[in-house]
C-alpha cells in the first residue's frame, strides 16, 4: 500500500449548478468527480456541542467529507504531521486518502457531515487505537 501524507489530502471543488430562483444543485458522479467510485454514503448530524467524532484511521478506504449543512473542522494526522481543514460549504469536500487518522470537531448547531466512501463498511479496515495507528504507519 502506498503511504500518503496529510499533504496528499486536499479540498475538492464539486460541480455546482446555480439558479437564482430555485437554489443550488451539487453533483458527484462515479468515475468523473472523484478519484474513486462511491460504494457507501453516510452522514452525521445532531452532534452535541463539544463532542468529537472520528478518532480513527482506515487502512485502505478513501473518503470525501462534505459539510452538507453548517460547519466543522477535520484534523488529519499521518503520524508525523497534522493538518486541519474547516469545512463549511456544501459544494466543497475534503478528499481523505487511506492511512490518515482523522478527528472531527467544532460542529456548528445543525451541522450535517456527509461522507462518500470508496468501500462498504469493513470493520477490519478501521484502526481505532492511536498507538496501533502509529505502528501501522511505520510499516
Amino acid at each position: 500500500m502506498e503511504k500518503y501524507s496529510v499533504s496528499d489530502c486536499s479540498m475538492v471543488e464539486l460541480d455546482r449548478h446555480h439558479s437564482d430562483r430555485k437554489g443550488n444543485l451539487t453533483v458527484v458522479e462515479n468515475g468523473k468527480t472523484l478519484p474513486f467510485d462511491v460504494k457507501r454514503v453516510y452522514y452525521l448530524y445532531d452532534v452535541p456541542g463539544g463532542e468529537n467524532r472520528g478518532s480513527h484511521a482506515h487502512k485502505e478506504l478513501s473518503q470525501l467529507i462534505v459539510a452538507a449543512s453548517g460547519s466543522f473542522t477535520v484534523t488529519l494526522d499521518d503520524g508525523k504531521c497534522k493538518r486541519s481543514f474547516f469545512l463549511n460549504r456544501p459544494y466543497q469536500g475534503l478528499y481523505v486518502k487511506p492511512g490518515m487518522w482523522r478527528d472531527l470537531e467544532d460542529f456548528s448547531s445543525g451541522a450535517v457531515c456527509m461522507v462518500l466512501a470508496s468501500e462498504v463498511y469493513k470493520a477490519d479496515d478501521y484502526i481505532r487505537d492511536y498507538q496501533e495507528f502509529l505502528k501501522f504507519r511505520e510499516k
